[in-house]
């Protein structure tokens, strides 16, 4: 076979494969039927329990993301998940070592060690890539969330958040300020969902487990 037909070949593939299984398209519908117009998730992401998940409009997920939905999720409007990105609802790991065999013999409230609750995501948060959020986290509204962090906990809205485990490390309306100051226009349509007060970024109250 030549290199023209083989490449030819393998971009007709990549072509096919990403039509049929990694085009996003817009549409979604929420839990209550009504229709999600603007919010668009990739194929390759997989949703275990989508009948608790809960979804505002024009929320973008990406490329080969996890959500673990069994203890509810709840994504706001505007949303932006990146690509690589784990959101899961319980941890039994710990359990299932301290019980071993007997590990599904009890209910779960019984089993030691066993972690569970909601995941939020208020709205205009950004999700960066190969991030994992764990049970019992509320992000306020306009976080960032950045590149490979493990993220427990509630964070105060604008927070920018970094790390494994995660901590607020600045305020997103820092780097909000200059492109609004090169962009007034667009300053009304900020405020309108961020505000137009200036607050200082707080530190979580966090649920960690050692």
């Amino acid at each position: 076979m030549s290199v023209l037909l083989r490449s030819w070949l393998n971009r007709t593939r990549r072509a096919v494969a990403r039509g049929a299984l990694f085009r996003i398209v817009f549409g979604e519908r929420a839990l209550d039927g009504s229709a999600l117009a603007l919010t668009r998730i990739s194929p390759s992401t997989c949703i275990e329990h989508p009948e608790l998940l809960t979804l505002g409009d024009d929320v973008f997920i990406g490329h080969f993301n996890f959500i673990e939905a069994s203890h509810g999720v709840r994504i706001d409007e505007s949303v932006q998940i990146t690509n690589f990105v784990s959101i899961v609802t319980h941890s039994s790991h710990r359990s299932q070592r301290l019980m071993g065999r007997r590990y599904g013999t009890l209910p779960l409230d019984q089993r030691p060690g066993f972690i569970a609750g909601p995941v939020h995501i208020g709205a205009f948060c950004y999700i960066g890539p190969h991030c994992v959020i764990e049970a019992n986290t509320q992000l306020g509204k306009g976080c960032i969330v950045a590149s490979h962090s493990r993220v427990r906990g509630r964070f105060a809205d604008f927070s920018a958040i970094a790390g494994t485990p995660a901590q607020v490390v600045g305020d997103t309306r820092d780097g909000d300020g200059p492109l609004l100051d090169a962009h007034p226009e667009w300053r009304a349509t900020y405020e309108a969902w961020a505000g137009s007060g200036r607050l200082p970024a707080t530190t979580p109250t966090s649920t960690r487990e050692p």
